[in-house]
């Protein structure tokens, strides 16, 4: 299997309109390439610097009409860090998708008089009940999840609550284990939506295919501190690993947010959580297949991509403003890793 994550951004700052043309132009010659390797588009992260008012323009496009409509995608409000107004994350392969990435958002309709609790509970249930029509469950087959939250520092603890008994109701517990994932701010389109969400499905996954990844020295389980995600699941796919880190930031093995108002500091702890996590599924920071950066204020962009580009020069990342779940934390990233042979190590 031949994965690979492609980053296309408009090469001017313009008008959306332009912006989202110079786009097109860019995914049209990427699928052209692809073709005659074999190798087609299998889903697409759209990044929106004001969702509001380019959706109906996005929709509208040759981009979305011809292109992303025909792919699992999702669409939401992270305004680029760089200052474009659209910025795709592509995903290619050589092979069918294994997975269902499915985005799940509400309408006006769905929303009215409801917090962000209601709302969480309301787009698990619905996922639980595709779900339950695919004869598949949340436990087994869930292995990633993307919560945008809108103003994530007063809405952030209804969604926990409602995650927490969401994953109580279907048996995902501290004893036996949660789906990876990262909570952070983001909206979409609808403006009296203030929970969105992503899911990435695995219908052929097994729970003896997934190890959930620790690093004790580094990181505490999510669970002391209230919340319920996986730090990171390895899967065996057909003897090949992958591996999806949740979204990293400065934390210590006390689940305390470390080197408070100091970015490059913030920065290598994280990057030292998510390289412990992979080593503890036989991978390094070398097979990363991609970066997403999250910065709580985007004038920090021009000193993370700089970062960014000397230490890991040969991997795609794409930057864009989303606060974190926290106040303290400046930055937080994810990322998915790669391992195509299984050395000894991974055999646990």
């Amino acid at each position: 299997m031949m994965d690979r994550y492609i980053v296309v951004k408009p090469e001017k700052r313009r008008t959306f309109e332009e912006q989202l043309s110079d786009v097109e132009r860019q995914v049209t010659r990427i699928q052209e390439d692809k073709k005659s390797e074999n190798v087609y588009l299998q889903w697409c992260k759209v990044f929106l610097s004001d969702a509001q008012n380019q959706y109906e323009l996005l929709v509208a496009s040759d981009l979305y009409q011809k292109m992303l409509a025909n792919q699992p995608f999702t669409i939401v409000e992270q305004a680029p860090a760089d200052g474009s107004k659209i910025t795709l994350l592509l995903k290619t392969s050589d092979e069918r998708a294994a997975c269902s990435f499915l985005s799940m958002r509400l309408t006006d309709e769905d929303t009215k008089a409801m917090g962000a609790y209601q709302q969480t509970l309301m787009l698990f249930e619905r996922y639980v009940k595709w779900l339950d029509g695919q004869g598949l469950r949340l436990d087994t087959h869930c292995v990633r999840t993307w919560i945008y939250v809108r103003d994530i520092d007063n809405n952030y603890a209804g969604v926990v609550r409602a995650r927490n008994e969401i994953f109580h109701r279907y048996g995902l517990t501290n004893e036996t284990h949660f789906i990876a994932s990262t909570g952070i701010g983001g909206a979409s389109p609808v403006q009296s939506a203030l929970v969105a969400i992503d899911f990435l499905t695995y219908p052929a996954i097994q729970e003896s295919d997934k190890v959930y990844l620790k690093a004790p020295d580094y990181l505490c389980p999510t669970h002391e501190y209230g919340v319920a995600f996986e730090r990171g699941t390895r899967l065996d796919l057909n003897g090949q690993y992958t591996y999806y880190i949740s979204g990293t930031a400065s934390i210590d093995r006390h689940g305390k947010v470390v080197h408070l108002r100091d970015l490059d500091s913030q920065t290598n702890r994280l990057l030292c959580n998510i390289e412990a996590l992979l080593n503890d599924g036989g991978a390094t920071m070398s097979d990363i297949q991609y970066f997403i950066v999250y910065l709580r204020d985007s004038s920090d962009y021009e000193q993370i991509d700089e970062f960014m580009k000397q230490l890991y020069p040969q991997i795609p990342f794409v930057i864009v403003s989303a606060k974190v779940c926290r106040p303290e934390w400046l930055i937080e990233m994810e990322c998915v890793a790669r391992v195509t042979t299984a050395p000894q190590s991974l055999q646990r």
